[in-house]
């Protein structure tokens, strides 16, 4: 075994093979394992019911909170249930639809993201996946209720952003978060998808990376080989850290919530 894979001293392809790793905790997992009286919500009230995307009302420490997780599958028939974790835009609709509810409730949102990216299929593409993915863009950056986005494993393009325009965005420490795969990165830019480990190290997409850039607020340390090695502890730090989160917004004016927002996305567009 690699000596620096035991020490936690990674390289970026290893750590997107661990946020990749067929055992990583699941958004499902977490929800179970972190919150109380957890109720799903089912369908977008237009088309049908995406279950690449889990959402619904829960409790933490007896406060009603709004969770929405992109979600993979434990097991093979669970993956082709839930698309191996790729939303359709149904699913994204869905989302905003337990968004808007939380607003008119005053429930804050906590949302886990772990994405390869929106499924680009043909179907997905008829039915507007770019139009809900950017709906959702356009409602969060104004959304009158605190939010809060959690990178739990892969976080892929627009499809991982949807659910990301937060007040706060923490990322496990071998999450991963970028525009593309490495394997399209390389591809396209290259011409080569031999070069994928090139690729992660060049395109900068782990969590280290992006909180030097400002992209993200905050780490959130996994045990040592990765989350999957003990999923509960991975559970309690994250809990750790809504918690704490819940604590600092308790007391924050809304307005000055959502111009902190505004400007905490003009910021990094001005650094794109």
């Amino acid at each position: 075994m690699n000596k620096d894979f035991i020490k936690g001293n990674l390289s970026a392809w290893e750590k997107v093979e661990i946020a990749r790793h067929k055992d990583r905790p699941t958004g499902k997992f977490y929800i179970n394992e972190i919150f109380k009286d957890f109720i799903e919500f089912h369908g977008d009230r237009n088309f049908g019911d995406d279950k690449a995307i889990v959402g619904g009302i829960a409790s933490i420490n007896n406060l009603p909170v709004t969770i929405i997780a992109i979600s993979k599958g434990s097991n093979t028939s669970e993956n082709i249930e839930r698309n191996f974790g790729m939303p359709s835009p149904e699913g994204y609709r869905k989302a905003l639809r337990l968004m808007k509810q939380a607003e008119k409730f005053k429930r804050p949102v906590i949302c886990f993201v772990d994405t390869p990216g929106a499924f680009p299929g043909k179907g997905a593409e008829e039915r507007g996946q770019g139009e809900a993915i950017a709906k959702n863009l356009f409602e969060l950056s104004k959304l009158k209720t605190p939010i809060l986005s959690i990178l739990a494993g892969e976080g892929g393009s627009g499809g991982a952003l949807a659910l990301a325009v937060a007040d706060k965005i923490l990322m496990m420490e071998n999450a991963i978060y970028s525009i593309l795969s490495p394997e399209g990165f390389a591809s396209i830019l290259w011409k080569d998808s031999t070069r994928v480990k090139e690729a992660a190290e060049v395109m900068k997409i782990t969590a280290k990376d992006l909180k030097e850039f400002g992209i993200i607020d905050d780490i959130i340390k996994e045990p040592r080989g990765g989350a999957h090695k003990n999923s509960e502890k991975a559970a309690e730090s994250i809990k750790d850290e809504i918690l704490n989160w819940l604590s600092d917004i308790k007391d924050i004016d809304l307005d000055v919530l959502i111009q902190n927002r505004y400007d905490k996305f003009r910021k990094m567009g001005n650094f794109y």
